[in-house]
C-alpha cells in the first residue's frame, strides 16, 4: 500500500467534487442563459456562478496541495 493512502483517499474525493462543481457551473450557465432570454434578472444567479467558480479555484488548489504531498511521501508523480 502506498505511504500517502490517507492523501490518495483524499485526492480521489477532491476530484469527485471537483467534477460534481464543473457539473453544477454548467448547469448554472445554461440557467443564466435561459433566464436572459425571457428578459429576467440573472443578477443572483451570475452570482451564484461566481460562487461556484471560485469554490472551485479553491478545490482545484486543495487538489494540488494533496498532490504535492503525495510526490514528497512517495517520491514520484502519483
Amino acid at each position: 500500500m502506498p505511504y500517502a493512502w490517507k492523501e490518495r483517499e483524499e485526492l480521489a474525493k477532491v476530484e469527485r467534487d471537483i467534477v460534481e462543481g464543473e457539473r453544477l457551473a454548467a448547469e448554472q450557465v445554461l440557467r443564466i442563459g435561459w433566464m436572459a432570454k425571457r428578459g429576467h434578472d440573472t443578477k443572483e444567479a451570475e452570482k451564484l456562478l461566481r460562487n461556484c467558480e471560485q469554490s472551485l479555484e479553491q478545490l482545484r488548489r486543495h487538489q494540488q496541495l494533496i498532490l504535492d504531498e503525495i510526490v514528497r511521501r512517495e517520491g514520484s508523480e502519483p
